[in-house]
């Protein structure tokens, strides 16, 4: 309780009836901090170079699943790498039986059309139709430019 001093001759402190909110402010500063350290930490962290497009982006779910082909083809759900053997297992594990889940396929640029293909037909026949291509967004090409 804070209180103040007075001008007058009396033995008694007037209380204050004022609200402090430095230990507010402290809280909220140190929430913030907790939450800009923890929002990268939340994202996927597989190392793979995206090709560009020039398409409109569509609108994502709140937690997408990822499955990243690798330039070395190997698979990964999220962040862990998965043995093609288990593939269809894990990929039910983490859908928890959806077969309408939207999976977002991402593949390295260095990844050959067939190798995509593959991990699309491995997609396909663990009864997962709904795939989509994952890429960076990348300029718009000149209208009328010539090439060289």
């Amino acid at each position: 309780m804070a209180s103040r001093i007075r001008q007058t001759m009396d033995d008694d402190l007037e209380e204050s009836h004022e609200i402090n909110v430095t230990p507010f402010i402290d809280v909220i500063l140190v929430l913030l901090i907790i939450f800009m350290v923890a929002a990268p930490l939340a994202t996927v962290d597989v190392n793979v170079d995206l090709p560009g497009s020039t398409a409109t982006p569509a609108p994502r779910p709140e937690t997408p699943l990822f499955l990243t082909l690798k330039d070395d083809l190997t698979l990964a759900i999220g962040n862990d790498s998965v043995p093609r053997p288990a593939f269809a297992a894990t990929l039910d594990s983490r859908t928890k039986g959806d077969k309408q889940a939207r999976i977002f396929l991402r593949a390295d640029k260095a990844v050959a059309y067939g190798d995509l293909m593959e991990a699309m037909n491995l997609l396909r026949g663990a009864g997962y139709p709904k795939i989509a291509l994952v890429g960076l967004e990348a300029a718009p090409a000149a209208t009328g430019a010539a090439a060289p």
